[in-house]
Order: C-alpha cells, then sequence, then structure tokens
C-alpha cells in the first residue's frame, strides 16, 4: 500500500509540473503592456509601407510602396487623467528621395489592461493582457459600426483578436527576432472557396505581429469586395488593404 501510495504521489507531481511547463511555454513572459506595447517620447519605428488600392476600371488590385514613419512626439492626460501619446505617421518614397510628409495623427491610452488606439477616428483595443495562448477581446468594441462613413464597418463586427503562437520566433525581412506573439483579428471570405470573376466576393482578413521590447514589428490588414453587378464586374472603389513590415526603430 505504501508503495502504491508513493507511485500516486509521483504522478501527480508529475502531471504539475508538466501543466506548470505548458503554461509557461504559452504565455510571453511581459512585465506589463509597455513591454508589448513600448511608448515613450522619442520611440520611432520605421515600417515598410505596402498600400493596396484597386487599379483603374477596378479590373485588378495595385500594391504600391512607400516608407512609414511612426514617432512619439507628445503626451497629454486624457479626459479620465490617463497618460497619453501622440504618434505621427510621416510617409516618403523607398529610396528618400523626398522628404518626410505628414500622413496620420494617432493617438494611444495604456489602461493597466489594454492599450486604446485611436486611428482614423476609431478607436481600437490594440493588444490586452494577459499575452497568453488562446486569449481574445473584442478589438471594436469602443467602434460605432453603423458609422456609414466607412462602408466595411459592418465587416468589423464580431472581430475577436486572438493571441497566438506566444513566445515563438518571427522572420521578417530577413531578420528574426524573438518573443513575439501574433493577434489574429479575421480571417473571412464570403462565399468561401476560390476566386471565381463570374461571382461575388469579399474578403477580410486582419492580422498583427507584436515583438517584446519593440512593439508592433508586422500588420496586414485586407477588405475588398468583387462586385459583378452591374457589369462590368470590378473592385469596388472602397477596397482597400495596408501591410506594415518593420525596417528599424529607436
Amino acid at each position: 500500500m505504501k508503495n502504491v501510495i508513493v507511485a500516486v504521489i509521483t504522478v501527480v507531481c508529475l502531471a504539475i509540473t508538466f501543466s506548470a511547463c505548458e503554461k509557461k511555454s504559452e504565455e510571453l513572459p511581459t512585465a506589463s503592456l509597455q513591454e508589448i506595447f513600448p511608448l515613450a517620447l522619442g520611440k520611432t519605428w520605421i515600417y515598410k509601407l505596402d498600400s493596396i488600392v484597386p487599379a483603374a476600371f477596378g479590373t485588378s488590385l495595385l500594391t504600391k510602396t512607400y516608407h512609414a514613419k511612426d514617432s512619439v512626439v507628445s503626451a497629454f492626460s486624457d479626459n479620465q487623467g490617463r497618460l497619453s501619446f501622440i504618434i505621427r505617421r510621416y510617409i516618403r518614397d523607398t529610396a528618400g528621395l523626398k522628404p518626410w510628409s505628414f500622413g496620420t495623427t494617432i493617438t494611444a491610452t495604456a489602461t493597466d489592461k489594454w492599450v486604446e488606439y485611436v486611428e482614423n477616428n476609431m478607436r481600437y483595443i490594440k493588444v490586452s493582457l494577459p499575452v497568453r495562448e488562446g486569449y481574445s477581446w473584442y478589438g471594436h468594441a469602443f467602434i460605432d459600426t453603423r458609422n456609414n462613413n466607412y462602408t466595411y464597418l459592418d465587416k468589423l463586427n464580431g472581430w475577436d483578436y486572438t493571441w497566438q503562437n506566444v513566445n515563438e520566433q518571427y522572420r521578417l525581412l530577413n531578420k528574426t527576432y524573438d518573443s513575439t506573439a501574433v493577434i489574429a483579428q479575421n480571417d473571412e471570405t464570403t462565399p468561401p472557396g476560390p476566386f471565381d470573376p463570374n461571382n461575388f466576393k469579399q474578403r477580410t482578413f486582419g492580422k498583427e505581429v507584436y515583438a517584446k521590447g519593440i512593439g508592433m514589428i508586422y500588420k496586414d490588414f485586407l477588405y475588398w469586395t468583387w462586385q459583378t453587378t452591374p457589369p462590368p464586374a470590378k473592385y469596388q472603389d472602397d477596397s482597400y488593404g495596408i501591410r506594415l513590415s518593420l525596417i528599424s526603430y529607436k
């Protein structure tokens, strides 16, 4: 009987040990949001920016490539007394022959749970704790999807942002980043199946990748509608995509 009890205790201990190891491997060891989404005056990220837009007459989708620079330029307290940061995005040609031109202003506010990110007058919950495999949140909780200024907004309903591939390496532009995590935002094709130019098709996709101590290293957002009526068939004018790939940061 004594041997049986010892064996049972050993099995239980091993199970607890394996469970603890498994949990550790599924979490990015972050002490705070500051490590996964660093916010401080002077922080700068430079990206390769691929802008995807319909070609003339909507016959295809074109990719135009630029460089984008996101710079944290100032800080302030919002109406709730929370520390917020102003990020300005600048754009220029990939050869760097022309100076940076102003693109847009972004506001980022870190709470004790998540980072709120206001871009184009829409407030996203960009990242949320804990950074754990499978943990999800409604990233568009603050967005009014009935706003007719953006025809794609109804497609943002039900986007559950989910952490995936937590604490894994990520290869991007011939560089490998350690301790990264992917936010799977959405991946939907309506109707499902391969593209057929004779039939209606709509595609929405969203994904972001964050590296510990760096912030966002990759973003891929795509929304397009292939419309067959009235003829001729074409991509709708509001179809677009944006892809950001980190080149450098400081």
